[in-house]
């Protein structure tokens, strides 16, 4: 068919349309061995390109909802360590003022005692103003706010940390104990007790945030796999389904470019027509 016509040479052209687009084929299919991905550009999957960006960028929300809450849990840990510390001084005081509520003690046994139990005091408000993180004070009373823990505006956790200094252990003010005397040593034991109890109050708040964000760590890290995993299947490339491809494409290559020489070489037998 227009073998003896020259000027225009179909089979060859059709042959060269062939190869082209057997050509542009392999060259996608050797980007997306390159690349990892199956969707390159919108062209060739609109709607694929689409669902995966999205996929995505829910992937990208879900890690740092997944950070945010890791950082809440190294402030609550921050600020459990000083409550810890506090209430062990706490205990000690508390041991003091036992000890020198006893009648057997001397007023310069209790004084000793009492100086004692006055740099306790002292450290526990040292304790309280070295107990920071990102330069703010996490045991004054004022740390409080909301902390991103989703990818949606609506995913927040109130967290509110008690105030531990001397004169209000979560509530309870220990400063003026006086355990020179038995009377104050006495009424020194009460308080001590209060306080141990009001901190262990605020120590179980921490512990119920932390249970809180382990849980939600838990549901991110879950959801964040079960994404990726959906925009992988979406986005990603099959290694082995591309290379067969590619084996596949190279042989249809090889004849297009066998049939384009020959559809090249198809006008010469003109010639015979005319020898």
């Amino acid at each position: 068919m227009g073998v003896t016509k020259i000027n225009a040479n179909i089979q060859a052209m059709e042959s060269l349309t062939s190869l082209n687009s057997i050509n542009k084929k392999i060259s996608m299919h050797q980007r997306r061995l390159s690349t990892g991905k199956r969707i390159n550009s919108t062209e060739e999957d609109p709607a694929g390109f689409q669902l995966a960006a999205g996929l995505e960028s829910r992937k990208r929300g879900l890690d740092v909802a997944l950070t945010n809450v890791s950082n809440a849990k190294n402030i609550l840990n921050v600020a459990e360590g000083g409550y810890q510390n506090q209430l062990s001084i706490l205990q000690t005081i508390k041991e003091k003022a036992t000890q020198a509520a006893d009648y057997s003690l001397s007023s310069s046994q209790r004084s000793a005692i009492n100086d004692q139990v006055t740099a306790l005091l002292n450290e526990i408000d040292d304790i309280k103003d070295e107990t920071t993180f990102n330069g703010d004070a996490l045991l004054d009373g004022g740390y409080s706010g909301m902390f991103h823990t989703g990818e949606s505006s609506t995913d927040e956790l109130s967290i509110s940390l008690q105030s531990a200094d001397s004169s209000s252990i979560a509530g309870t003010n220990v400063s003026g104990l006086d355990l020179s005397t038995a009377s104050g040593a006495s009424a020194a034991i009460a308080t001590a007790s209060t306080a141990i109890d009001s901190l262990a109050g605020a120590l179980q708040d921490i512990g119920e945030y932390k249970s809180r964000l382990s849980s939600k760590e838990q549901t991110l890290s879950v959801a964040s796999t079960n994404t990726e995993a959906v925009r992988s299947s979406v986005e990603d490339a099959d290694f082995a389904k591309e290379q067969m491809e590619i084996m596949k494409l190279q042989i249809m290559q090889q004849t297009a470019v066998s049939s384009f020489a020959q559809a090249n070489a198809s006008p010469q037998i003109v010639l015979s027509l005319v020898g």
